[in-house]
């Protein structure tokens, strides 16, 4: 067993990803997203990282989505990097706590314009009554919207994975694949080699 710090992690997490982002085919921050309801019914759903920071990793949502409800009735999750152009993939366990409304403010407003329009336009998860009701939802908000800056909705935000479990699998040949997890314990972290 081996004592480290978030940093030394974030580092490693961060030399993996750079080296995904030069080798795969598109979407590197894809992550697989798992929530589950309060009653233990699990749901999975691939989002995008937005930020990573010592608190934890970053994505946003509708908060009425089936994930944005979910995550508000049980603040656990589970996120899943596969890299497979590196053979390689990082799981990452913890709790969910929502971002503060400036960081949303400033991510919303990062955003291309279609998309901001898009986040006010989508009932992300719920019925469509008809093929060309989410076409008339853009038209209406783009007209709106007409000219000057569009506002965050106060539906859509972010969440923070804050981790207490990281697993880093590599894979080798002859099934000798190298896993090692790590755990927090208090304000440090130790790590364990486990079995393929």
């Amino acid at each position: 067993m081996l004592i480290i710090k978030f940093k030394e992690i974030r580092q490693k997490f961060d030399e993996w990803y750079s080296d995904a982002q030069e080798k795969e085919p598109e979407y590197a921050e894809a992550m697989s997203l798992a929530t589950a309801t309060k009653v233990g019914l699990p749901s999975v759903r691939i989002v995008l990282l937005k930020a990573l920071d010592d608190r934890g990793f970053v994505f946003y949502t509708n908060l009425n989505s089936r994930k944005g409800s979910e995550l508000l009735e049980n603040p656990n999750a589970a996120l899943c990097f596969h890299w497979k152009s590196v053979n390689k993939q990082i799981r990452v366990e913890g709790t969910i706590s929502a971002v503060d409304y400036t960081e949303a403010d400033d991510y919303f407003a990062s955003r291309p314009r279609a998309s901001q329009i898009g986040a006010w336009a989508s009932k992300q998860s719920q019925p469509m009554k008809d093929p060309f009701e989410f076409e008339k939802r853009i038209a209406k908000y783009t007209s709106k919207f007409n000219i000057g800056d569009i506002p965050r909705p106060d539906f859509w935000s972010g969440f923070r994975l804050n981790p207490s479990r990281i697993e880093f699998w590599h894979e080798r040949k002859f099934r000798l694949h190298e896993r090692n997890v790590y755990l927090v314990d208090g304000d440090t972290w130790r790590m364990e080699k486990i079995f393929p």
